[in-house]
């Protein structure tokens, strides 16, 4: 309190004179101590007129008096009264026993004020609207006026003493506890804190909002909390409303602005959900009928809500797992809540089944007691509403509320119907156009090789990224595929369009690849081939390919052939489809390291030698298949070992964000100094480029050279005489023998025999024997005759002609193809593994007669 009143003091020696001025003095009173010290305080700041009464009571309190009274004071000599003191003199002695006295200084004008604030603080702390209330330090109610007292209840002085915890529910005590707490310690206000509860002889749940700030007293100390509180219960009522109606238009707008911008069933019903959660409602799952999944139009039972549903989707803002909901539609031999993904069905007479039968949603009210499992008393209102689409109902959406939520109105009724009704018309469409995706999507992926291609020679990596699901199927195929000889096809192509149409088409050229590729024809020769059938794939009904012509036409004669072509097909209801594609074909040979290419109208291959950047190989670009007429080249290219062969198509360069040459150019640059693991490398061009845009499919073929080692491989020159059979034997044992092959030996002697003296029989000219080792082991015969063998049944009578019969039995596998001088015949045999055994000769031999 002496803070407030400002209290100082001075003393008066034995002579009347002042002779000690406290520093509180002079700034209460203004006068400094050094004008006050040693002087008459009666002469030097008591006005005139009042210094004879001055005197005389400076004389009684110097004779042993004291005195109590109000006395006016000057700052300046002779100048007026600036104030007016309260003194308080007390008679004292010096050391020498004289007399002396000590006044007390209090100030008159710092009292008025405070019997000024006093009472505008108990004027407005009395007649606030809003309850006032202070806490001391310890937290407990000092003081609370009449608004506070009204609204919960008895006189006001009944709080005196009193926590939170005595007239607010325990969480919301504890938060206001708290925050009194914090407010006392930090001294940062706490404004607008809302709590909740409940007022006595009301059932309606008031809303209060709260602002603290701590109380200081004139010396800085805190002294307490003062708390205003404002009922906001209507305000906020009115507040809720409009954010309703703003979040109802929101949501309308963002789903007509999401739901449907997929054609994804799972994607749409998840969008749904996403819209609704936790905007609308707190937990919501979608259930569709099971026949229209597995693509049936009508499935009985569809009519009286009794046909199997299963749970596509579900969303939750309060649990990761479904929350049992109204006893009444839960499916009555289930365990537990449904889960995505299950197969159920609703009991005939729950609202659920009402509501896919009426095609009108129903409120469910959720259980009022805790008698059900515990999550499951959580939902206490939920919203059953039928999706509709083309007068159809397609399934059920459910929205539910949980505790402490508002539950479903007239209002939220009518947008949940809305919103049901938009995502039920997306989700037929989005059921019509998975049934067509996903027969091409399996026709698709079926024609693509399995992961992990096997080669002689080389490390292969692949990659295949399809669109995104807002795409249609692609007609992107790559293969790798095992030639004679242990050489190795690669083979990546793309067919012009989408859906699928072109994935039948892609499948169709992706056959006719492996066919001709087994057939050993040159590159060249195979795309010329792959020309022909991919014109043949947009022929119309009556077999004739579109935009073909006779051979030899060209210029005007073939332009007009095409625009005949063309009113034909206008004439008639055909409109095939004419179909194009590119195509890049190469054959490596790991004995001679050496690749042929040849390109129809496909990007060019890449080629990373160590230490180099990565190179666009030169490869003649040629025509794409299908638009016929025009001749293929091919080139030869050495491959070091080492070097790394990347096979692409266009979706791994190019998209509408940059063009074709800066996406080859990243390319160029993700392969350059490609040291890394096969696997790896793959992983870094993909992440390196952007390949997530989507709009088409993406393969990446990649092949490490390593070729196939010096010591893998025999070759030799026989002359075309008897005697070389049997130094044919001897070098195939020798070379056997080398590579401890022992176990091969003499079912390859018996297999050399035949196949040398076949070529010494039907052939002519020098004869080469060459022997591979790799996973298996090939022979090669060479010859000069361009006569293919051909296997024939020998009769019990005749001598010969049962060689090639025992070359296929005894073999995984034998064939011959064309060379540029003749022919080779070939057979294969597997390694052994130590747990099968190779087929005996002799029982193979007997096995002919």
């Amino acid at each position: 309190m002496y803070d407030y009143i400002r209290v100082a003091s001075f003393s008066l020696g034995p002579d009347g004179h002042i002779d000690q001025w406290s520093e509180r003095a002079e700034q209460m009173l203004g006068i400094p101590a050094r004008y006050a010290l040693g002087k008459d305080p009666v002469a030097a700041f008591v006005p005139s007129e009042l210094r004879e009464t001055g005197r005389r009571k400076v004389s009684e309190i110097l004779d042993g008096r004291e005195w109590t009274g109000l006395v006016p004071y000057r700052r300046n000599e002779d100048g007026p009264a600036d104030g007016l003191a309260e003194i308080y003199v007390m008679p004292s002695r010096n050391e020498a026993g004289e007399r002396a006295a000590v006044c007390v200084v209090v100030d008159v004008r710092a009292l008025r004020g405070i019997e000024t604030d006093l009472a505008a603080s108990q004027a407005v702390f009395g007649q606030s609207p809003m309850g006032f209330t202070l806490f001391g330090t310890d937290l407990k109610l000092l003081r609370v006026n009449e608004r506070f007292a009204t609204v919960f209840g008895g006189p006001a002085s009944k709080y005196r003493g009193c926590t939170p915890h005595d007239f607010l529910p325990r969480p919301e005590a504890e938060r206001m506890t708290v925050a009194l707490r914090r407010v006392l310690d930090t001294g940062e206000p706490v404004t607008e804190m809302q709590l909740v509860g409940a007022v006595p002889g009301e059932d309606e749940r008031r809303r209060w909002s709260i602002s603290l700030y701590r109380l200081h007293g004139a010396s800085g100390r805190p002294i307490g909390v003062a708390a205003l509180a404002a009922d906001v219960t209507g305000r906020r009522r009115a507040e809720r409303e409009a954010a309703n109606a703003r979040r109802n238009l929101a949501l309308l707008n963002e789903a007509g602005a999401r739901i449907g911008n997929s054609l994804d069933l799972e994607t749409t019903a998840r969008t749904l959900l996403d819209v609704a959660v936790p905007q609308f409602c707190d937990l919501a799952s979608v259930d569709l009928y099971q026949g229209l999944l597995s693509g049936d139009e009508a499935p009985p039972g569809t009519s009286d809500g009794s046909a199997e549903l299963r749970r596509v989707a579900f969303a939750s803002a309060v649990s990761d797992a479904p929350l049992a909901g109204a006893p009444c539609c839960e499916p009555p031999d289930a365990p537990g809540p449904v889960a995505v993904g299950a197969v159920h069905r609703y009991p005939f007479n729950s609202p659920c089944a009402g509501a896919l039968r009426t095609a009108q949603a129903q409120i469910i009210p959720g259980r009022e007691s805790d008698d059900g499992p515990e999550l499951g008393a959580v939902v206490h209102s939920t919203l059953a509403v039928p999706m509709v689409a083309r007068d159809t109902v397609v399934g059920l959406v459910q929205f539910s509320r949980t505790k402490g939520s508002e539950p479903f109105g007239e209002r939220d009724t009518a947008l949940a119907v809305e919103l049901a009704a938009r995502a039920a018309v997306c989700i037929d469409n989005a059921r019509l156009y998975r049934r067509e995706h996903e027969r091409a999507l399996i026709l698709q992926r079926s024609l693509l090789p399995p992961g992990d291609p096997e080669a002689a020679g080389l490390d292969i990596a692949c990659r295949y990224l399809p669109g995104t699901t807002a795409t249609e199927v692609g007609g992107d195929w790559f293969d790798v595929i095992e030639l004679p000889g242990h050489r190795t096809a690669l083979v990546v192509g793309d067919v012009m369009g989408r859906g699928l149409r072109a994935a039948v088409a892609m499948g169709e050229l992706r056959t006719a690849v492996r066919t001709l590729a087994l057939l050993d024809l040159e590159p060249a020769e195979v795309l010329s081939a792959l020309d022909e059938i991919a014109r043949g794939l947009g022929g119309g009904g009556d077999g004739r390919a579109k935009g073909r012509g006779p051979r030899g036409r060209s210029g005007a004669s073939a332009s007009a052939a095409s625009a005949a072509e063309s009113r034909r097909s206008a004439r008639t209801a055909d409109l095939s489809e004419v179909y194009l594609a590119t195509c890049v074909y190469a054959v490596y040979d790991p004995v001679t390291r050496r690749a042929t290419f040849a390109n129809a109208g496909h990007l060019p291959p890449v080629l990373v030698e160590e230490g180099e950047d990565a190179l666009l190989l030169d490869v003649p670009p040629g025509m794409p298949l299908g638009v016929g007429g025009e001749p293929f080249e091919e080139i030869e290219v050495e491959l070091p070992d080492g070097a790394l062969l990347a096979l692409y198509t266009d979706g791994l360069v190019e998209s509408r964000e940059h063009p074709l040459d800066e996406g080859l150019q990243a390319f160029r640059r993700a392969l350059s100094g490609a040291d890394r693991p096969l696997e790896d490398a793959c992983d870094h061009v993909l992440s390196a480029l952007d390949t997530s845009h989507g709009e088409d499919d993406i393969a990446l073929l990649m092949a490490r050279v390593h070729g196939l080692p010096k010591d893998a491989v025999g070759d030799w020159s026989l002359a075309p005489e008897a005697r070389s059979v049997a130094r044919a034997r001897e070098l195939a044992r020798d070379q056997l023998t080398d590579w401890g092959l022992a176990g091969l030996v003499d079912t390859t002697e018996l297999l050399v025999s035949e196949l040398v003296t076949n070529a010494l029989r039907h052939g002519h000219g020098e004869i080469r024997l060459r022997l591979l080792l790799d996973r298996t082991l090939v022979c090669e015969v060479w010859d000069a005759d361009l006569a293919q063998p051909r296997r024939r049944r020998a009769r019990d009578t005749d001598e010969g002609g049962r060689g090639l019969q025992l070359v296929g039995l005894l073999s995984e596998g034998w064939g011959s193809r064309r060379t540029p001088r003749g022919k080779t015949v070939w057979f294969e045999l597997a390694l052994p593994d130590g747990e099968s055994t190779a087929p005996d000769p002799t029982e193979a031999l007997l096995s002919l007669f």
